[in-house]
């Protein structure tokens, strides 16, 4: 579940799952999904499961995998064959420009 970490700003809500395609390609889905308007905001993968405050994203180093394609209703972003999702512990919705996380997802293991 997507969920606002410190921040009373940006209201995020939805449900962040991996999926494994028939075809053997990987992607994130984003359901149910609603977010605030920004400017340069991505999805991005994070080696973590702990996000207290924005600086903890932006300390990690994280993997994009693409610009947020809206800020409401399903989506979904390809995964790379590269990245070991494993050693992720967590999404989060991302603002690059102003380094502010609008909402994460813990991945259950």
């Amino acid at each position: 579940m997507l969920v606002t970490i410190s921040n009373d700003v940006h209201e995020t809500t939805g449900v962040a799952t991996i999926h494994q395609l028939s075809d053997g390609k990987r992607i994130l889905r984003l359901t149910n999904f609603v977010t605030s308007n920004g400017p340069d905001v991505q999805v991005v993968l994070i080696p973590t499961k702990i996000l207290k405050n924005n600086e903890d994203v932006k300390n990690h180093r994280y993997i994009e995998l693409g610009k947020l394609k809206g800020n409401k209703g399903d989506q979904n972003y390809e995964i790379s064959d590269e990245i070991d999702v494993s050693t992720y512990g967590a999404v989060s919705v991302w603002c690059k420009r102003f380094n502010e996380n609008f909402g994460a997802a813990y991945f259950a293991k």
